[in-house]
């Protein structure tokens, strides 16, 4: 089932952000007493009760015509199409605005479950504005203090109220892998090239898969799991900012995943974006692919060179193959199932014991880290403790004294020991004597 979404919305300066980080538990969004501070939705996923949920901030909406206000409203019209529940904040100490109808009239466009918020309920005349938010029209106010935890739980219990517990469920041992991206890079295309059936919509127009897809892959006589993930499809200016916009569906099936096929557009070249998809999957510790698509349509320069390419913009991804391919004419798509066979057995490789300490006590031998005010780095040993992605776990005389180079170092000559091309690994140091 679909991890559900819970969006924050409202006008800019009623304490969005710092619920935000009082929701996921860390200081995330960025907080300053300026409205209009926060202009992109940042997503998280939190838990409350064992219920796990995607929390999304939104910039403030603001009637003014300021340079960034469009692009506000823009996110939040977004968030509130990705969002199952939404939070609608309203600043109980300066009662109800112009602005927070605006806002209202935006939601009143969704039939999605709406909770308003009226914060800074700690203000001496903050009660006396509250019967005024009565206008708005919804069925359920929360007064809060989203700085003193005043009203936090009834919030919160509101928003889960319907939520499922994360609970665990029968163990589906099929890989899942999904193809993530920027709209219009070609995703439907190449699952449609995968699947030899034209499942999916496919048009030339960013933004025309309207929801993540699942599917059975057969491939040499085993069950694999596709997920698409879906583009955006709005009107006007939502529709013109879909491709800045568009990261949640991919996050969303990143989570679900074991492998993410990050597919760029040959033809427009590496972005931002691009790097930003891929640096989330390694950050949920996903196998990763870089699928080069439309490379049928590149005449000036060679694979090597792309490659190198490549490699200069994902410095972060070095392990990560590359494939290149083209989705529509289906040439060099051969080429990519034996690659995702490579990273499936990657993200599951397990390593003796034996022969992991051997290798890590030969690389400290070979680069003994220095000394800092007089204390050395000891590493006395070390076990994998985890798969999807490798894990291992190095005993250590004071984890402190861990430098993120010198873990680098041994990351790198792990890798030089091992085939784990394709899969982030995971090195936790852990002092000698600690519990596990």
């Amino acid at each position: 089932m679909a991890i559900p979404v819970v969006a924050i919305v409202g006008k800019p300066n009623v304490g969005k952000s710092t619920l935000f980080n009082k929701i996921v538990g860390k200081k995330i969004a960025i907080i300053e007493d300026i409205p209009g501070v926060t202009r992109d939705r940042i997503y998280q996923d939190a838990t409350y009760n064992n219920k796990k949920f995607f929390l999304i901030d939104t910039g403030g909406i603001d009637l003014e015509k300021e340079n960034f206000n469009s692009e506000i409203k823009i996110q939040a019209e977004i968030a509130i199409k990705e969002a199952d529940v939404i939070i609608f904040m309203v600043d109980g100490k300066e009662g109800l605005s112009s602005n927070d109808l605006v806002v209202r009239d935006l939601l009143r466009k969704t039939k999605k479950k709406i909770i308003v918020a009226i914060n800074k309920i700690d203000f001496k005349n903050a009660k006396n504005n509250l019967f005024d938010f009565y206008e708005l029209g919804f069925d359920t106010y929360i007064p809060i203090s989203s700085i003193h935890n005043t009203g936090f739980i009834e919030l919160m219990d509101n928003v889960t109220l319907n939520f499922k517990e994360d609970i665990e469920t029968k163990e589906d041992n099929r890989l899942k892998f999904s193809i993530i991206g920027r709209p219009n890079v070609g995703k439907s295309s190449l699952m449609n090239a995968l699947l030899n059936e034209d499942r999916v919509v496919v048009s030339d127009i960013a933004g025309t898969t309207r929801d993540s897809i699942d599917s059975v892959l057969k491939y040499h006589g085993k069950d694999y799991i596709l997920i698409d993930t879906a583009g955006m499809r709005k009107k006007g200016k939502v529709f013109e900012a879909v491709e800045k916009y568009s990261l949640l569906r991919s996050m969303r099936a990143i989570d679900r995943s074991d492998l993410c096929l990050v597919v760029i557009n040959a033809e427009e070249g590496i972005t931002e974006q691009d790097k930003h998809i891929a640096g989330y999957a390694i950050e949920k510790g996903k196998g990763l692919i870089l699928v080069v698509n439309k490379w049928d349509t590149v005449k000036d320069t060679t694979i090597n060179d792309y490659k190198k390419l490549i490699r200069a913009e994902f410095q972060f991804a070095t392990y990560a193959p590359v494939v290149f391919l083209s989705a529509l004419t289906k040439k060099r798509i051969h080429t990519l199932m034996p690659e995702i066979l490579k990273v499936e057995e990657n993200i599951k490789r397990e390593i003796k014991t034996s022969v992991l300490n051997e290798v890590i006590l030969d690389a400290y031998q070979l680069n003994i880290p220095p000394s800092y005010k007089g204390k050395r780095l000891k590493i006395y040993f070390s076990s994998q403790t985890g798969i999807k992605p490798p894990t291992f776990t190095l005993r250590v005389n004071n984890k402190g004294l861990v430098h993120f180079s010198y873990e680098r170092y041994l990351e790198n000559r792990l890798r030089d020991n091992f085939d784990l091309q394709g899969t982030p690994i995971v090195l936790q140091f852990k002092n000698r004597g600690d519990n596990e």
